[in-house]
């Protein structure tokens, strides 16, 4: 079986020499394909060779589930490769179709019966709204996907796919926004040190004022979303300096967003994002930051005129974009460390990903979902995708991952002595989270709006 793209009618390209060797493993003739139990039938017990961990799917010949996401080509590529393996050892056939659309006609295709099997689902806040809005489309997690997640991942994600206590969606790839970049080469030439506390990043930063640099660069420019890097900036300090339980309190408003306690986490961010002498190397004042686009932000590092940028894993995709032969490596050009912890007992990491959730509950559908959670799919995805993609799965092969950049982001989610948080806007009711935070914090730095004001306006949008 060859996973299609609708509208495409393209065959799935299979990366990587591994996985080629995976597939001819589990092809087998028509009379052994399939498996013995879980999924839609059986085969008197009789599994391909290479085909064991799919056992449990059972025998889904002549089946189909066709899969929508955001996700449009060439970037669907690497996802339709990793399926391969699934439809060659249970026989399903399992049909993509992406669109850029997919946020504003999901919701719309459910209501006209029109629901995809799967979808890949960008949000919990999303998700939320799916299930409320379609309490009898959206598909409980099915026994064995569940086992997958309750194996595989941390107990954080499986909440973030809960709604009202049913689990709904289950996780599929992963990103970490606890990142400081900075210029090893440069570090080491100055005999600087990665900080290992907040601070030692304060002290280190009083270092580079003090012989004649400008330690930070950010921009929050980003159209329509201008505003969001900010954000990002506030929760990952909240979790350091009031701690995971507060966030989740904040996030779910049972405390205002106005509490003491963001007012502190707002003042550590202030310490560096409205120091004139930390701020904006390469680009102006304080006030510059508002108008720096995001993805533009950490080139002056390159140039060395700045020292360090706080931005998500995904930005290794922007170094090249600037200096087309830029290496993100420990000893490339630039590279990331660990936002240090404010109390080195409380070390969380701030990041985001997307769920894959069901609209039908039939066995092909529930077996296909149990393979996303899976350590054989996650394999199969790294070895048919470059830099950029990372997952939580805390059994996935580490050593797969071309860049250095995602083989650290994919440890910090696997450890367990870290507490992973989900990005606190995309949980929050849209109007603040993607609305008033945004804006609020735009004119805090445009500005200088005080701190008071900029969260009293955020409390009083709240729905």
């Amino acid at each position: 079986m060859k996973s299609t793209t609708r509208g495409r009618g393209t065959a799935a390209v299979v990366g990587g020499l591994g996985l080629a060797l995976v597939l001819a493993a589990c092809t087998a003739p028509p009379e052994e394909e399939g498996g013995n139990a879980g999924g839609g039938g059986d085969n008197g017990g009789e599994v391909a060779e290479g085909c064991e961990e799919y056992a449990d799917y059972g025998d889904l010949s002549g089946t189909e589930v066709t899969v929508y996401t955001s996700i449009t080509a060439p970037e669907d590529e690497a996802h339709i490769a990793s399926w391969v393996p699934f439809e060659e050892c249970t026989g399903a056939d399992v049909i993509y179709e992406g669109s850029r659309e997919f946020e504003a006609q999901l919701p719309v295709r459910v209501q006209a019966g029109n629901a995809p099997d799967i979808a890949y689902v960008p949000q919990p806040g999303l998700l939320q709204t799916l299930v409320n809005d379609f309490p009898d489309a959206v598909q409980p997690v099915g026994e064995l996907a569940e086992a997958n997640v309750d194996e595989f991942y941390s107990e954080a994600w499986k909440g973030y796919g809960t709604v009202d206590g049913t689990f709904y969606g289950t996780p599929l790839g992963a990103n970490v926004k606890s990142f400081v970049w900075y210029s090893p080469s440069m570090f080491e030439e100055a005999g600087y040190e990665i900080p290992e506390t907040w601070d030692d990043m304060i002290a280190l930063s009083d270092e580079i004022v003090a012989a004649g640099g400008t330690p930070w660069c950010a921009g929050i420019g980003s159209g329509d979303a201008t505003g969001w890097p900010a954000t990002d900036w506030v929760e990952d300090v909240l979790l350091r300096s009031a701690g995971p339980d507060v966030y989740d309190q904040w996030v779910n408003h049972e405390i205002p967003f106005n509490d003491p306690a963001v007012v502190e986490a707002m003042d550590y961010v202030a310490s560096i994002l409205k120091n004139p002498e930390y701020v904006n190397a390469g680009f102006g004042d304080v006030s510059s930051i508002a108008t720096t686009e995001f993805t533009d932000a950490g080139y002056p590092i390159l140039d060395g005129e700045c020292w360090m940028q706080r931005q998500a894993s995904f930005y290794q995709a922007q170094w090249p974009v600037y200096q087309e032969d830029a290496v993100v490596a420990e000893d490339g050009d630039v590279f990331a460390f660990y936002l240090p912890p404010i109390d080195p007992e409380n070390q969380p990491v701030l990041g985001g990903g997307e769920f894959v959730v069901a609209f039908s509950d039939r066995p092909e559908v529930a077996a296909f979902q149990a393979y996303l959670a899976s350590p054989e799919w996650t394999n199969a995805k790294l070895e048919s995708s470059g830099p950029g993609w990372v997952s939580a799965n805390n059994s996935q092969d580490t050593s797969l991952y071309e860049s250095p950049i995602d083989a650290l982001s994919a440890e910090l989610l696997a450890d367990e002595t870290r507490t992973f948080r989900f990005d606190g806007s995309d949980l929050m009711p849209g109007a603040v989270g993607a609305g008033s935070f945004w804006s609020e914090m735009t004119a805090w730095l445009a500005t200088d709006k005080p701190t008071q004001d900029v969260l009293d306006t955020i409390e009083a949008s709240w729905p």
